[in-house]
């Protein structure tokens, strides 16, 4: 089946801008040029609005924002994609802001959606505080949030099983024949750092193999991964395998193991977490659990859509489950369970 087209490419066919577009196709504001030739160009390519694209109200800004905690992290990146392409397709832009991690300049920014720059906001905070909680609750504007925010019937969320996702991740080195496997995790002041953590607890009980990074990035899985091979290696019982909380502590791993002469996979499994673009790429490959980020973006992005024309409907709360990917930094077990 053919897909359908979209605001980008009628925009594109009459040589206009998508904002144009817009305006002309909603009857706001477009010159009469410009609107006979966005709707020969929509005739033309058999443009169709869809339902949620028909209710939209152009009077508005045609703006989203996007708040993240690390535009470098590439989660954020793929979510960015994602997000941009639905809302791209309403003729709506998307800008993002940085917020270094800090719960104070999200609340910052959703002050700042009093001035009417954006008619929505997506946001996926590490951490989760009072603050900013109750700005979510009294902003402005509609409020999507990627994560966990607790029972709300006034803003939706996108969340991921990301405990399940280290659950999964064990089981698999489990049947690989790992006994001593340890877990590098980040800061346990964020909503991932405590989920991932809750999850590795229930996998394997009692264990003291954790090492905690500063920050969720490779320089953080580096000397993490540096202090748990030593601590084990001091002991006199090496760790097999090496569960990390995302896909950056998991390469950052990869570069420690390298620097104590070991070779992954054969002297040291590792797996990540998220499933990014760089596992894929990365020497070895990384074994990795995917969190679902582009459908967590693409989610996000729909009911954001939906909440600017029903302000009053009620909240939706949707879970991506985690999926494992199985790359030669882990050993290809004989057989893997069907739900894998």
């Amino acid at each position: 089946m053919a897909e359908r087209p979209t605001l980008v490419q009628v925009a594109q066919h009459a040589g206009v801008s998508l904002a144009s577009a817009s305006r002309a196709l909603s009857g706001q504001g477009a010159g009469k040029k410009t609107t006979e030739k966005v709707r020969k160009a929509a005739q033309e390519l058999g443009y169709v609005p869809d339902a949620t694209a028909r209710s939209l109200k152009f009077g508005r800004k045609l703006q989203v924002a996007f708040a993240v905690d690390d535009i470098g992290n590439p989660v954020y990146v793929e979510m960015l994609r994602a997000i941009e392409s639905e809302l791209s397709q309403h003729g709506i832009r998307l800008f993002v802001s940085d917020t270094g991690s800090t719960p104070e300049e999200t609340v910052e920014i959703l002050h700042d959606l009093k001035r009417g720059f954006a008619d929505g906001l997506i946001i996926s905070p590490l951490r989760i505080t009072e603050e900013l909680t109750r700005a979510i609750e009294e902003s402005p504007v509609p409020v999507v949030v990627i994560g966990a925010f607790g029972p709300s019937q006034k803003v939706d969320t996108i969340k991921t099983d990301s405990a399940r996702g280290v659950e999964l991740a064990v089981r698999h080195l489990t049947e690989n024949g790992c006994t001593r496997i340890g877990f590098i995790n980040g800061p346990l002041d964020t909503t991932p750092g405590q989920v991932r953590q809750r999850g590795f607890d229930r996998a394997v009980p009692g264990s003291r193999l954790t090492a905690v990074a500063e920050a969720f990035t490779v320089a953080g899985g580096y000397e993490a991964a540096r202090t748990l091979l030593e601590r084990a290696g001091s002991s006199g019982r090496k760790i097999d395998a090496i569960v990390a909380a995302n896909d950056l502590l998991a390469m950052g791993a990869i570069r420690a193991a390298a620097q104590r002469g070991l070779t992954v996979p054969d002297d040291l499994q590792v797996i990540g977490i998220d499933d990014t673009d760089f596992a894929d790429t990365f020497n070895p490959p990384l074994t990795s659990v995917s969190l679902g980020s582009r459908e967590r973006g693409r989610l996000a992005a729909q009911l954001l859509l939906k909440r600017i024309n029903e302000p009053s409907r009620k909240a939706s709360h949707h879970t991506v489950l985690p999926e494992l990917t199985v790359r030669a930094s882990t050993i290809q077990p004989r057989s893997l369970p069907d739900n894998q």
